[in-house]
């Protein structure tokens, strides 16, 4: 299961029934759970502390050096969680002085030549698609979508089961249940399907919508927006999840939903 043509420092704990392909190097300070595949190329820098079943593809970069002019060589590390598929060339950062950690929770796919920049924090179930640059200490949600092409301000925070389309150039706070536009960085809506297929009620779903309708269609500010939502839709999980996010916020929120017609 461990090709004698992969190097792997004596140091290294390699769960059961994990497979190492050809040419793969895996560093002395490393830690990989049971029935993982590290595919030929792959890197495994110090500091990787690597769940169950994860696969990590030709090339792709785990635990690398921050790029970060701050990082002065601290003693960090970079976990990730069990079943996530990190594929071709992605590269990981690990942490800096500033969390100690870079960390990814289980069931993501992180696609070809994704870059999560250090000191990053994702949840789970997250499909992150190609070329996608994340940079240092943003915080993502469990079940966002991020569209290809599509790069994250430092510290930017990404609420959870929203989604983010394609090309897009984020620099505020995305609320969780939201999708984004790519042209006018504008909230467009709420992530109807992605909730339906997450096992949200129609009813739950309406709520989400009723208090998103208030906060960025109704012309109040947010904060305005959040005492409004409290008055007039139900209190449930996502209706307070909402309003702490946009309340805690420290970069900012996207931009309301305004019309075409405005837009033109």
């Amino acid at each position: 299961m461990i090709s004698n043509l992969a190097y792997i420092h004596p140091d290294a704990k390699i769960g059961a029934n994990a497979t190492v392909e050809p040419f793969a190097y895996i560093a002395g300070d490393v830690v990989i759970g049971d029935d993982c595949w590290i595919g030929p190329g792959a890197v495994i820098h110090d500091g990787a502390r690597i769940g169950n079943r994860c696969r990590i593809h030709t090339a792709a970069s785990v635990s690398c050096l921050p790029q970060d002019l701050k990082f002065a060589g601290e003693i960090t590390t970079c976990e990730i969680g069990d079943d996530n598929d990190i594929r071709e060339y992605v590269t990981i950062s690990r942490g800096t002085a500033s969390t100690g950690t870079t960390r990814i929770g289980s069931n993501n796919l992180l696609m070809a030549y994704t870059h999560v920049g250090h000191d990053c924090i994702i949840g789970s179930n997250c499909v992150i698609a190609n070329r996608v640059s994340l940079a240092g200490e943003v915080h993502i949600g469990d079940w966002v979508v991020i569209g290809g092409h599509a790069a994250v301000h430092q510290w930017t925070h990404i609420g959870a089961h929203s989604m983010i389309q394609g090309g897009a150039l984020l620099g505020q706070d995305l609320p969780p249940y939201v999708i984004v536009r790519n042209d006018t960085l504008r909230f467009a809506g709420i992530n109807k399907i992605g909730l339906s297929r997450r096992g949200f009620t129609p009813e739950r779903i309406a709520e989400i919508h009723d208090a998103c309708r208030i906060l960025f269609q109704s012309g109040l500010n947010y904060l305005n927006g959040c005492d409004e939502v409290e008055k007039q839709v139900p209190q449930s999980p996502e209706r307070d999840a909402l309003i702490e996010f946009i309340r805690t916020s420290k970069r900012g929120i996207i931009k309301p939903y305004e019309s075409k017609s405005k837009e033109e």
